[in-house]
């Protein structure tokens, strides 16, 4: 597409009333906005209380990010109503089900993890009845997050190279927890192992809490965690964090390594965004990422989410709605090629 020239953009340029003509024309507009499918019920929305579906169970990375959304759409929203709802399962396709299956109303929505539409469903024997990406309205993602390495203190390996090599010489012979079957702490370790040619028995739970307790209390002896649950056990005589799954150190655990020092170009992040079904009204799905991408930029809000281990993003529909196809695309060919497939 050609530049415009010199003159076109000259009379580009602010010129004096043109600010006062363009609030004018914006005035004109708005009746046409209200007219538009769900304009009105925007400006009434919401009605009654609001559910966030989520995937997994309480106190992990995505359900604190749900509760997040639910606070700053009720502080924006006065009145209203946002109720936080777990529903776990199916490596968070139970809850994606009853989601898609809604009333576009925009009184059901979900924190969407990207494991739940760009993983499980490739790697479920029984395929979900929905399609990933054409099913959903992707609304504004949150932020993302990598995953921790952490193994229980009787594991005998002082640093990641370490544990690789205790990992390589028990292959078939230990087990691993996660978050649940498809997530992403799940396919984070399934890709390690692959990586390194080995052989473990996976131990799902119904969300990174009750994974990280067992951990914790030495019933499982490792397992990838999500980055907000690492943090607080970084000086924790339990545990040990041999590595991060992003492509670079983490600025919360600066003395954990990236997993890709040892094995070059190792990574898995995740995001959290929040989601309706497919139709919802565009003026609702507008004043949804509004609310949330303008409270993303406040310095409180940026500390909660660090506080919760997620790198703010506040990514609006549009692009939302590309990385979701992108990561789809990109993520079912690994479970094909990686051969992983879940019962």
């Amino acid at each position: 597409m050609a530049l415009p020239s010199a003159p076109r953009l000259a009379s580009l340029r602010k010129r004096p009333g043109d600010e006062r003509m363009i609030r004018r024309r914006a005035l004109l507009a708005a009746p046409a906005l209200l007219a538009m499918p769900g304009g009105a019920a925007a400006q009434s929305w919401p009605e009654r209380p609001v559910r966030i579906l989520v995937p997994f169970a309480p106190g992990g990375n995505t359900d604190g990010l749900a509760r997040l959304a639910a606070d700053l759409l009720q502080e924006a929203l006065p009145g209203s109503s946002f109720v936080v709802e777990n529903r776990t399962g199916a490596g968070g396709l139970l809850a994606a089900e009853q989601m898609v299956r809604a009333a576009p109303d925009g009184y059901t929505l979900m924190m969407m993890a990207v494991a739940v539409l760009a993983v499980a469903p490739a790697a479920m024997a029984q395929p979900p009845r929905f399609d990933p990406v054409a099913d959903v309205t992707p609304i504004v993602n949150l932020g993302t997050n990598p995953f921790v390495l952490m193994t229980h203190r009787s594991v005998e390996a002082a640093d990641l190279a370490a544990l690789l090599a205790w990992m390589k010489a028990r292959s078939g012979r230990f087990v691993y927890a996660s978050g649940g079957v498809g997530s992403f702490q799940h396919l984070s370790m399934a890709l390690l192992l692959q990586r390194i040619g080995v052989q473990a028995e996976h131990v799902p739970y119904r969300g990174g809490a009750p994974a990280l307790a067992d951990v914790l209390a030495g019933n499982a002896p490792m397992m990838f965690a999500n980055l907000s649950e690492a943090v607080p056990h970084a000086q924790n005589p339990a545990v040990r964090l041999h590595g991060v799954s992003g492509l670079q150190r983490s600025p919360q655990l600066p003395g954990v390594p990236a997993i890709a020092e040892q094995l070059p170009g190792f990574e898995t992040i995740t995001w959290n965004g929040l989601m309706g079904p497919k139709g919802m009204p565009a003026p609702i799905v507008a004043r949804i990422s509004g609310v949330i991408a303008e409270a993303l930029k406040r310095p409180d809000v940026r500390a909660r989410m660090d506080r919760i281990g997620a790198d703010p993003l506040g990514e609006g529909p549009d692009a939302f709605a590309a990385r979701l196809k992108a990561d789809v695309a990109r993520w079912n060919e690994v479970v094909r090629v990686a051969g992983i497939r879940f019962q």
